[in-house]
């Protein structure tokens, strides 16, 4: 009989062919996070609560109005007081003697007393008032019922009734119980509700003057979004501008600080005051820290403008409305009033408006004229502005050197007698020569009989850097540009600077980003009118106005770079400045490209025709006959003096140094030869048109045909 084995434990060695087992650990569950205690939850939600910005402008508006009633209490307490002693008197007293001001402090004290006196006499008064009071009103009783029984007996006798004697009497009996019962009636509510009137007018009173503190304010008040400027804002702009003298003597003046100020004017878009600074302030301390006055004052940099007027120890503050100056100015009246015409010797070019929003119009009789800034500020269009004001006067004859090229004085073909448009080097020598053409107009009319009257010629050169820059030499090795002696550009407007002016030969100057070498300083300093758009440093300001404008407060390098576009500052006799200034701001009128042609199209129709002559290439073979019919333009006939000068400024190296006789030499023999006309000598156009159809093949022309 067999047995069953019944193994108890594995084999040491599983058999070969067992398939692998994966072994799988199995991870327990995390414990649970333990929960979050009551009291964090609440602080937390207490805290979000607390920081939310909806609480905060509800703790801002509570604390806000409720300290607004504070302040109103305050402000009227003040008033009161004031009203009934002589603070007033003695704050203003003390405030001009921390000013050094004697004279002033002495009238206080004397305005003082007198207040003084007419106060005793006010209170022995009212010792007397109360038996005076009593009279009164005695005599007052009597005289108003006797006057009562008269008229009831007047009125007994008309009706013939005897007890009307007393009917006036008693209706006023009557009126004086119906006045007691409404009093009655109303008095209970009256002083329930009278409190509440009394906190609501101190809250008026508070909420007019702010009168809380700045963090419960609103927003727009914090940021100073539309803050009026107050005497006190001014005051406490100045205390906190780091000058410690100042801040000294506004600590001793007490709250009458203002007492520094001016009346506080309304001035265009913003408000003007002058401050009278306290004795050992010096006004250049304040201009140095223009852009803290002006964020103490809650305005940017470029909204605050100091100048110094002609009182001692006194600067003047432009402050400007936030925001205000950073809106467009209206259109040019050359855009608005095409019936517009100009005057060169009489008028003013309208060309913007000054901060206060005033019109601001430049004379530009016998000024020389240089306008300079930062590249793409607006200078071309300031200087166009005034040359297209000027067109519009027939008289004035334009040369004008346009050394950039763009087209921003291509419309002025056809209306000036020459036009160079271009930045070559050949573009500079064609500019040097028509300048150079202006010095010989001025020595030409320099040697005429005295009391000839001359039209306006403007030599007008636009980007003038690129000419003092110009390094070429000319066949004499004279440059044609740089500063010195030799140097052909700078010498000839030099000259034109020095005699021009007299015989109304005018230099205009167009300029950016000034330097010595740029810009040299004879030439600089001899225009009469000199304007500046946004600059990059003091000294570049100085070059452009002179040191005398910077010194009295004139600060192109403060302008913003492309934000105030078209802003100039100016120096010049020909503006109107404000007293005691050397300078002003003008927000000048932007006339675009399109516009500018309109106007000049005007101008062209009061002229009879202009040939303008433009830049031809050097050293090509001249036609002189086909140059005189060229000069003519659409004017019938010429003086030959005219004539002369057309073809100089046409090409000076063919044409500079011709004579008459070399004018009658091409014309002789063509049929169009001069002749005379009321005294003078003429050339007709039609004559030389003719003459130049005529022409044969050989050049030569027959006189018959």
């Amino acid at each position: 009989m067999s047995e069953n084995v019944v193994r108890l434990h594995k084999d040491p060695e599983p058999p070969a062919d067992t398939a692998p087992v994966t072994t799988l650990t199995v991870v327990p569950d995390p414990a649970p996070a333990p929960p979050v205690p009551l009291w964090l939850r609440s602080g937390r939600a207490v805290k979000t609560a607390v920081t939310h910005e909806r609480t905060k402008a509800t703790v801002r508006f509570t604390a806000r109005h409720s300290l607004y009633v504070a302040g109103g209490a305050r402000i009227v307490a003040r008033r009161a007081w004031d009203a009934r002693t002589a603070a007033r008197y003695e704050r203003y007293m003390r405030a001009a003697e921390a000013a050094g001001n004697m004279d002033s402090a002495a009238e206080w004290e004397e305005r003082g007393q007198r207040f003084r006196e007419a106060r005793h006499r006010r209170r022995m008064d009212l010792l007397h008032s109360p038996v005076d009071a009593a009279k009164g009103i005695a005599v007052g009783t009597g005289m108003g019922i006797g006057s009562l029984v008269a008229l009831g007996v007047v009125l007994a006798i008309a009706t013939k009734n005897v007890t009307d004697v007393v009917t006036p009497l008693m209706a006023v009996i009557e009126f004086i119980q119906l006045l007691i019962t409404i009093v009655t009636v109303v008095w209970g509510p009256a002083l329930t509700i009278g409190p509440f009137l009394a906190l609501l007018g101190l809250w008026a009173v508070g909420k007019h003057q702010q009168a809380a503190p700045a963090w419960a304010l609103p927003a727009n008040v914090r940021n100073g979004e539309g803050e009026p400027i107050t005497p006190s804002i001014v005051v406490k702009a100045l205390r906190d501008l780091g000058v410690p003298a100042l801040r000294n003597a506004i600590k001793e003046m007490g709250d009458a600080g203002a007492g520094m100020l001016g009346p506080i004017r309304i001035a265009g878009c913003g408000v003007e005051v002058d401050v009278t600074l306290p004795s050992g302030v010096s006004t250049n301390e304040v201009q140095n820290k223009r852009r803290k006055l002006a964020e103490n004052l809650t305005r940017h940099e470029h909204e605050v403008f100091i100048t110094i007027p002609t009182a001692a120890r006194t600067v003047r503050l432009w402050i400007a409305d936030s925001g205000a100056l950073d809106e467009p100015i209206g259109p040019s009246p050359l855009v608005t009033d095409e019936s517009l015409t100009a005057d060169y010797a009489k008028g003013k070019a309208p060309w913007g408006q000054d901060l206060r929003g005033d019109a601001a119009a430049l004379s530009l009789y016998q000024r020389h004229l240089l306008i300079t800034g930062l590249s793409n500020q607006g200078k071309t269009a300031a200087l166009r502005a005034l040359a297209l004001w000027l067109a519009l006067d027939r008289s004035v004859e334009f040369r004008v050197a346009d050394l950039k090229g763009a087209g921003d004085w291509a419309m002025f073909d056809g209306l000036a007698t020459v036009l160079i448009q271009g930045p070559t080097d050949e573009h500079v020598i064609e500019a040097t020569e028509m300048v150079e053409g202006g010095v010989r107009e001025m020595e030409r009319r320099l040697t005429a009989p005295p009391g000839t009257a001359f039209p306006p010629l403007i030599v007008l050169v636009d980007e003038a850097q690129v000419a003092f820059m110009c390094p070429l030499l000319d066949e004499d090795r004279r440059r044609y540009g740089g500063s010195k002696a030799t140097s052909r550009y700078f010498m000839a407007a030099r000259k034109i600077h020095n005699q021009g002016r007299a015989v109304n030969v005018l230099l205009w100057q167009g300029t950016q980003d000034p330097t010595d070498q740029n810009l040299p300083k004879l030439v600089r300093e001899g225009a009469h009118t000199r304007a500046s758009l946004a600059l990059g440093t003091e000294s570049q300001a100085r070059m452009a106005l002179g040191d005398k404008a910077v010194d009295g407060g004139a600060a192109p390098n403060l302008l913003r770079p492309g934000l105030d576009k078209g802003t100039v500052v100016v120096a010049s006799d020909g503006i109107e400045i404000p007293a005691g200034q050397s300078s002003i701001t003008v927000r000048t009128h932007y006339i675009d490209t399109d516009t500018a042609a309109e106007i000049v199209e005007r101008a062209k129709r009061l002229r009879d025709g202009v040939t303008t002559l433009r830049v031809i290439e050097r050293g090509e073979e001249r036609d002189p006959l086909a140059d005189i019919a060229a000069v003519f333009g659409e004017t019938p006939r010429l003086v030959t003096q005219d004539v002369l000068k057309r073809l100089a400024a046409l090409n000076e190296d063919a044409y500079g140094k011709w004579t008459f006789a070399d004018l009658r030499r091409v014309l002789e023999g063509t049929g169009a030869e001069a002749y005379k006309s009321d005294g003078r000598m003429v050339v007709a156009r039609d004559r030389v048109t003719r003459a130049l159809a005529n022409r044969g093949e050989d050049g030569s022309v027959s006189a018959a045909e």
